[in-house]
């Protein structure tokens, strides 16, 4: 297990200039935006305006904090997405713009390259224990609110882990009345 503190994520621009992006996670290592096979980050995002274009990549959207955001993905119905909505996955090559619902919002953003991995997000509040059983890998556990304990270590809010191998169940613990996690799984392909 690979732990990763939020004051350590990488600050980088958005490809499109229009913002500033944390880099949790991307591989390989040191990958470029156009050579990634799967990336995990966070943003925050203070004006309406296009998505950046990403050929051959899938996207999934976690409103993580923020009063909501609309997304119009090419010819689609505009789809808001609140802290309490599900992740949305759309095409990272379709063109997708945003609209603010009342004022800046953070989210998470997943992206994996067709071909190469595949991924699929949730969202879990739980308190007490919870027994995650993946073949994910990898597996990353984004801790939205709250505090978990992963084996030794403690992910507070904002904080990452990564399980590099299937583990199969990896057992989460918490003292908190509720915790919230965005857990990431990766499978090659």
């Amino acid at each position: 297990m690979r732990v990763l503190r939020s004051a350590d994520y990488r600050r980088m621009p958005w490809k499109n200039g229009g913002g500033e992006t944390q880099e949790i996670l991307v591989a390989p290592a040191g990958a470029t935006l156009d050579t990634l096979d799967w990336r995990v980050s966070l943003a925050r995002v203070a004006q309406d305006g296009p998505f950046s274009v990403f050929n051959g990549v899938q996207r999934t959207l976690c409103v993580l904090r923020g009063n909501g955001i609309q997304l119009q993905n090419a010819d689609q119905t505009p789809v808001d997405l609140y802290v309490a909505s599900e992740p949305y996955t759309f095409d990272g090559a379709a063109a997708t713009s945003s609209h603010l619902l009342d004022g800046p919002i953070v989210d998470l953003n997943v992206m994996s390259r067709r071909g190469r991995f595949r991924h699929h997000v949730r969202r879990l509040s739980f308190k007490d224990s919870l027994l995650l059983k993946t073949a994910a890998r990898p597996l990353i556990v984004y801790c939205q609110r709250g505090e978990v304990t992963c084996g030794a270590e403690t992910l507070l809010s904002d904080d990452s882990a990564m399980f590099s191998e299937p583990a199969g169940h990896i057992r989460l613990v918490t003292n908190q009345p509720t915790t919230q996690l965005i857990v990431i799984e990766l499978f090659p392909e």
